[in-house]
């Protein structure tokens, strides 16, 4: 399942196609029963949920969930009874998933769901009531490390942490289960950005909110904090690496920020650190994880390498997205009692093997 601390529901494929190689068949589970679209799970739990549930011919709970990349799921709304590390737990709500729409069919190869991890009454962490939890994504192959509980280990450094940013009241561009931080300003080298500390601050509407997201891929900046990281790390960077300019090119619709690369070189060249700073915390993004080779794209000997944060604006996101490549090779913690997220680099592949778990 696709680890997905920016969405709430849970849900799994149901029905077999050719893109998928595994599904889950609840004709084959006497536990399974499907949600009634007249039922308070249906008409109270879902309000959080981006499209609202609706009744299917059957009166059955209808779910539609949609995603930043373009991908769309449909299905029912169903409980289920989960075994994970402890004793099982029936009612367990999740989505069981017909039809859809995908923008990488090579990753529903892969999976068979996704794990809802956000602050949200249906996502899995709430369901399940663990008081804690924390992953650690591994940058070299598909290792990592997903924990429930407490992280004691004695090869795990002191982790830094920051608060959880909470608001009272609804607002139209803030997502209140969101796992919020305070971005406080971004660190190129030793060169901090000439930025003012309220561009980082989301609005009266609730727009410019920072979100850890593990469901997404690259990081994603507003506009003006996104052109002075551009502007500043062309600037470290010159005759280090040679740009892409090709004004009709932006990678994935938001990262117009490219590099030729010469494909038969040893190695990316030496390349300053960008460091995100948040209230008591540090999050150091260097070398490989910066630059994000373009598949099947090349120029002559030249493969093309995008800078590997893109531009919110042109996604039309009101927020600052953190994605999973710049959490690679840390040790992430999610600590819902005390509303706080920690950090501490470490290999995860190492760490993976350590514990002899692979996820």
């Amino acid at each position: 399942m696709v680890l997905d601390t920016g969405s709430e529901l849970s849900w799994l494929h149901c029905k077999k196609t050719v893109s998928f190689n595994s599904i889950f068949n609840p004709l084959l589970s006497s536990s399974y029963s499907p949600v009634p679209c007249n039922s308070p799970t249906c008409k109270i739990k879902t309000q959080d949920l981006p499209v609202p549930a609706s009744c299917d011919p059957k009166g059955l709970c209808r779910v539609t969930l949609t995603y930043a990349d373009l991908t769309s799921t449909e299905g029912n709304l169903a409980t289920e009874t989960i075994l994970i590390g402890g004793p099982a737990r029936p009612g367990f709500v999740f989505g069981c998933m017909d039809s859809g729409s995908s923008s990488n069919s090579q990753e529903d190869a892969r999976t068979t769901g996704l794990m809802g991890m956000n602050r949200g009454s249906l996502s899995f962490i709430t369901q399940m009531g663990f008081p804690k939890f924390s992953y650690c994504i591994s940058g070299v192959d598909s290792s990592g490390v997903l924990l429930f509980g407490d992280a004691s280990f004695a090869w795990l450094k002191p982790l830094s942490y920051t608060p959880l940013v909470r608001i009272s009241k609804p607002l139209p561009y803030f997502d209140r289960v969101a796992y919020s931080v305070q971005l406080e300003g971004i660190k190129v080298g030793s060169k901090v950005l000439n930025l003012p500390k309220s561009v980082f601050i989301p609005d009266h509407t609730g727009a410019g909110q920072t979100m850890v997201d593990s469901g997404t891929q690259f990081t994603f900046l507003l506009g003006e904090v996104y052109s002075a990281l551009k502007n500043e790390f062309i600037q470290q960077t010159k005759g280090i690496l040679r740009v892409f300019d090709d004004p009709n090119f932006v990678f994935q619709g938001a990262m117009d920020l490219c590099y030729l690369i010469e494909s038969t070189g040893p190695s990316l060249p030496r390349l300053p650190i960008v460091s995100l700073m948040f209230s008591g915390a540090e999050m150091s993004v260097s070398g490989e994880r910066l630059l994000y080779r373009v598949p099947g794209l090349s120029r002559g000997r030249d493969s093309v390498y995008c800078f590997t944060f893109g531009n919110s604006d042109l996604l039309g996101i009101e927020a600052f997205v953190i994605g999973h490549h710049h959490q690679q090779n840390l040790w992430v913690e999610f600590d819902l009692i005390n509303s706080r997220v920690g950090f501490a680099e470490v290999r995860c592949d190492i760490a993976s093997k350590r514990l002899g778990i692979i996820v």
